[in-house]
Formats: structure tokens, C-alpha cells, sequence
């Protein structure tokens, strides 16, 4: 209570600030709903005192009762994510981090009277295709259990994971799906496409990655894989579905033209970023 007998609102505790004036709340503990309004409403009087912009909240979904008074008080979503992967490779980040792995909810809220700056969701999803021959020019080809695609011998594709690599991805959704081990020093990026409105308005980025196989018998996946075969790539190219599809049709005489050396991909050079975090830099031979 203060000393003019008011009763003071607590502010938001595990507050953190962001690197453009705004801060981020890491919600933890069980509120009432009520008290967290109030709460909030006090915090952010503070924070536009203290000349502050965007207010991040992180509601772990065992909070969820408290998306309600958030959004009354402005608040609009931002993006959600699931749990962490019981089988996910460890990740010393989010070891360091324990909420991290749980499911959570991002709400956002702008305070200034301006047009909010507030960078928006991730706009793409990222997949990959394996193009993998053998030495009889043979090219490795699934058919998968359902989806659009249910019928057809089409190249291994899949999406890529949180924290993993273009390259790393195409090596495992490869193998996931046929059981073929392939090379981990030769991968190139053969093409790349782009498409919109492709799943829940999001735009989709895949890349067909060139593979040379360690292995050659077939274990294909149950669950996804209805069958898969090793086929001519002559063959591959010539399906009425790949013909009368431009995009399908066009990703063919990309594969083909580099089995034939007519053309090279782009291989990954190691390299660091200003904050000493890994990354590749993909690039012509």
C-alpha cells in the first residue's frame, strides 16, 4: 500500500527486454485472470512511461486462462508452437532454457499512438526433395499412403525440422522414408521453388537436393510410404503426371540434366555469423 493509502497493483514479474525498445514477458506462474489484468494494465502504464514499444507475452498453454484478459487489453496473437519433440535432438539452447520446450502461445501488444513495427509470423514453410541415382542411372521414387500426390512415383520430399539444416533435412527425409543412406559430404541444391497460400495462407519454399546413395536396399516407411522402387530416370520423366505438370516436368530435365554433368548445383561453404552462430552459404562448384 502506498504511503497515500492506495493500494498498489504488483507489475509483471519475469520481464525481459527486447533489442528494440520493447520488452518480453515470460509468463510462469499460475494468475487469477482478474489479477493479471490488472497487472498488465499497470505494467504497461510503466512501460509507456518508460518510452517502450512492443510487449511480447509468452503464455504457456497451461495458462491459456489467461488469453482472455490479454486480448481485452489489447493484445493480438502472434504465432503459437508445440511442445519440443520427446525424441529431438539435444539442443543445448533449449537445455539452458527449460520453458523453451513447452507449448506456448505468443501475444503481442503495441504501445505507442504509431503504425506498430512489430516484425510479423514466419511467412514460409521450408521442405526438400532428394534426387538420389545409383550407377544404373536409376533415380529413387516413392509413392505415398495419401495427399494430393497418392498414386504417383514422385521423389522423397518432405518438411524441414526447427533448428535443422536444408541439407541435413533432405539426407533425413531420404532415409525416413526408403531406409537409402546417402553421403553427407556431396549434397548440392539442384533448384529451388517458391509457392503461395500453399498450407494455412502460408508460402512454401522447397528444395530439390541432390543425393549420392551408400546403400541401395529399400526399407520404405509404413506409416507415409505406399511403395518405393529405384526407376529409370528416362522413365521418372516420361509419367503422364510429370509431363502434363510444369513444375514436375521442369524439376525432371533439372535432375536429368545433372546426371548428364550439363549442369551443376549449389554446395554449402561453412561459415559463422556476426554472433559466431554456424550457418552455410550455398554457392556454385
Amino acid at each position: 500500500m502506498s504511503s497515500s493509502g492506495v493500494e498498489q497493483v504488483p507489475l509483471l514479474k519475469d520481464v525481459e527486454k527486447d533489442r528494440y525498445d520493447g520488452v518480453i514477458v515470460k509468463m510462469k506462474e499460475p494468475m487469477d485472470p482478474e489479477a493479471f489484468r490488472a497487472s498488465l494494465r499497470a505494467s504497461i502504464s510503466q512501460w509507456r512511461l518508460e518510452g517502450k514499444k512492443g510487449v511480447w507475452i509468452k503464455l504457456p498453454i497451461g495458462l491459456s486462462n489467461l488469453v482472455h484478459p490479454a486480448v481485452e487489453e489489447g493484445f493480438w496473437y502472434h504465432h503459437a508452437e508445440p511442445a519440443a519433440k520427446p525424441d529431438a535432438e539435444p539442443d543445448a539452447k533449449l537445455d539452458a532454457e527449460p520453458d523453451a520446450k513447452t507449448a506456448y502461445l505468443m501475444l503481442v501488444y503495441w504501445i505507442p499512438n504509431t503504425p506498430s513495427t512489430l516484425p510479423a509470423n514466419a511467412s514460409h514453410r521450408v521442405g526438400v526433395g532428394g534426387f538420389v541415382m545409383n550407377s544404373k542411372r536409376e533415380v529413387l521414387v516413392v509413392k505415398e499412403t495419401s495427399g494430393k500426390l497418392k498414386g504417383m512415383w514422385k521423389l522423397p520430399t518432405g518438411v524441414v525440422d526447427e533448428g535443422e539444416d536444408v541439407l541435413t533435412a533432405a539426407r533425413r527425409e531420404v532415409l525416413e522414408e526408403t531406409g537409402i543412406e546417402t553421403e553427407t559430404d556431396s549434397v548440392e541444391v539442384l533448384a529451388f521453388r517458391q509457392s503461395h497460400k500453399s498450407f494455412f495462407t502460408k508460402s512454401d519454399l522447397l528444395f530439390v537436393c541432390l543425393l549420392v546413395p551408400t546403400s541401395f536396399e529399400i526399407k520404405k516407411q509404413i506409416a507415409e510410404i505406399e511403395a518405393a522402387q529405384w526407376m529409370p530416370i528416362d522413365a521418372y520423366a516420361d509419367q503422364a503426371s510429370v509431363k502434363k505438370n510444369q513444375q514436375f516436368s521442369a524439376i525432371a530435365e533439372i535432375c536429368i540434366k545433372r546426371s548428364k554433368q550439363q549442369i551443376t548445383g549449389f554446395t554449402p561453404k561453412a561459415a559463422t555469423t556476426g554472433s559466431g552462430k554456424k550457418t552455410y552459404i550455398y554457392c556454385p562448384k
